[in-house]
């Protein structure tokens, strides 16, 4: 069954870990519902970059990391390893090799799926602060490979739009200020 009926009250538990119940709104969930909810945009913009293959397996890549991420802020023995901090470090250098030199901020858009990357870097941004606020009131000890993956997260998705924009010609606008 999709339901149990068990949270109508407000109260959770983290699905197959730690079974005591805690609010939906605490840290823990925060963060847990905020790591999904990236995973999830983050397949719409998979979806959206199957013409750039190059794009759309990163994402797949970071879909299963996130996978990780979430168990592990759940409370399972699962941790990102250095290989992944790696390989976001590897992808961000050999785009940023590809791409023009960054010249300022940019106006998010150009293309349709640079915009929807720009939107998954917010998101990204955002599940990184609430697992930052996990590890800070304690509730999970996070590995220190797994907060260096959330916080290149970010810069990949900067890095992808940015070269979805690239690879169709589509030139990034500064803002006028």
């Amino acid at each position: 069954m999709l339901y149990s009926g068990k949270g109508d009250g407000g109260m959770t538990t983290a699905f197959g870990c730690d079974q005591r119940r805690i609010s939906k709104s605490s840290e823990l969930p925060e963060a847990l519902g905020s790591l999904d909810e990236l995973n999830a945009f983050l397949g719409f913009a998979k979806v959206r970059a199957a013409e750039e293959p190059r794009i759309a397996g990163a994402l797949r890549e970071v879909q299963e990391t996130l996978f990780i991420v979430q168990a592990e802020v759940a409370g399972a023995d699962k941790k990102v390893s250095e290989q992944a901090v790696r390989g976001i470090e590897t992808l961000v250098n050999g785009i940023e090799k590809e791409i023009p030199p960054l010249k300022g901020f940019s106006v998010a858009g150009g293309t349709e799926l640079s915009a929807l990357l720009d939107i998954a870097r917010t998101l990204a941004r955002r599940a990184e602060r609430r697992v930052i606020a996990v590890k800070e009131r304690r509730l999970r000890d996070m590995s220190s490979f797994t907060m260096a993956y959330l916080n290149r997260l970010s810069s990949l998705l900067f890095a992808l739009a940015r070269l979805a924009n690239h690879l169709k010609g589509v030139a990034e606008e500064n803002p006028r200020y």
